[in-house]
């Protein structure tokens, strides 16, 4: 392909070129270079931050989520469902946690599979950070990367020149933390094609229509979320804007605009009606959905089902309905928070034009892209983590064997 330079590419000092350079000093760039560089590869890690792995540190409550037992090709979604299953197959998540446990970080599970640090993310990030300088990767910071070039067979960042190119920079998810989709950009100057990227583990909004559910801000409870034949069995939050919670993170990946969005607030709802029923004839609706639901949506239930009578004297057909509107709550969500709020992307670079086995770009030989900037996308819980770790790892190792 043509260079990518404004003008013509400078010179490069010998002094001054690597067998990769790596764009981002994620969890995915830096265990890709520590990969390489451990192998024998000289490489080259690259970031505009002052800090290695800002996201690595915020997340999970800064504990850091770093991957989930329970990973799987069947927890992703991407153009290509079968694409993951190569790298995820070849370093696993018990790979990830001998790592971890080779630097005695203390882990603890939660729910779900789901594998918390028991101090700090602080911890990970210097796991990675020393794993890169056993393999002596240069890492340089603060490092704008200005024109990105590629001519006679290498590619050339601010002022270095390499054979191989990794794109590890991410997608646009918390702009606060310096996120952006430079990745895309990158990507369509290579010639690659990318899907469409939206804000993905994102909670929803809601319109004026459902005004009564948030005005229940900081309600939670248990629920099943469905969008589509996604569900999740998961905890719910009612917010000032519209719906948030571990469920709905996790279905608003399947989201399109449009689609409806159903809880099921009350499994056996139905037969607990009857229950109630039973049990106190002549009460109203609200006092026996207080039993069951926290009391301020039982309350907005109550006022949606609208029954004027005591229990008792409401028929099998009217409990009925009162159980459908419980068991098949729908909500048609305005729109999400966006990427602000969002803690992955969905779509990116397509897959289409990568290698399963290295991550490299079949028509730009030395190329590679990795983590949250492919069209990969985890489920909520060490997913995502565990996607930028084998990747990482397919990557780094394809780049060791082509060094020199």
């Amino acid at each position: 392909m043509p260079p990518l330079f404004r003008g013509p590419a400078p010179a490069y000092q010998s002094a001054m070129t690597y067998d990769a350079i790596i764009l981002g000093a994620g969890g995915a760039g830096l265990l890709a270079a520590a990969t390489a560089g451990q192998a024998g590869a000289r490489v080259l890690l690259l970031d505009h931050a002052p800090k290695a792995g800002k996201k690595i540190l915020i997340s999970g409550g800064g504990r850091c989520n770093f991957t989930n037992m329970g990973v799987e090709p069947g927890c992703y979604l991407s153009g290509n469902p079968h694409f993951a299953k190569s790298a995820l197959s070849r370093y696993t998540q018990w790979d990830f946690l001998e790592l971890v446990d080779r630097y005695r970080i203390a882990w603890h599970e939660k729910t779900l599979g789901q594998l918390f640090c028991d101090g700090s993310a602080r911890q990970i990030v210097a796991m990675l950070l020393d794993e890169c300088a056993k393999g002596g990767v240069e890492v340089r910071l603060s490092t704008q990367l200005g024109e990105i070039g590629h001519s006679d067979g290498r590619f050339h960042v601010a002022g270095f020149s390499a054979a191989q190119l990794v794109i590890a920079t991410g997608g646009p998810s918390i702009p606060k933390m310096g996120a952006t989709g430079i990745a895309f950009d990158i990507a369509r100057r290579f010639g690659l094609e990318v899907v469409t990227p939206r804000p993905a583990l994102v909670p929803f909004t809601l319109g004026a229509g459902d005004q009564a559910f948030r005005d229940i801000s900081g309600v939670s409870l248990p629920v099943t979320a469905t969008v589509g034949t996604a569900s999740f069995q998961e905890a719910a939050l009612f917010t000032h804007k519209g719906l948030s919670g571990p469920a709905i993170l996790q279905v608003s990946s399947y989201w399109s605009p449009g689609d409806p969005v159903r809880l099921n607030l009350l499994p056996d709802a139905g037969a607990r009606l009857r229950d109630a029923r039973r049990r106190m004839p002549r009460s109203q609706l609200k006092a026996a959905l207080t039993e069951l639901l926290p009391a301020r949506l039982a309350e907005v239930m109550a006022t949606r089902i609208a029954f004027d009578r005591e229990l008792g004297n409401i028929p099998d057909a009217e409990l009925d309905r009162a159980a459908g509107e419980l068991s098949s709550l729908i909500f048609h969500p305005t729109g999400t928070e966006g990427y602000a709020k969002a803690e992955v992307t969905a779509g990116g670079i397509s897959t289409r034009g990568l290698s399963s086995r290295t991550m490299e770009a079949t028509s730009v030989p030395g190329l590679y892209t990795i983590g949250e900037a492919v069209d990969v996308t985890g489920w909520l819980g060490g997913y995502n983590f565990q996607w930028a770790w084998s990747s990482a790892v397919a990557a780094g190792q394809a780049i060791a064997a082509r060094k020199g």
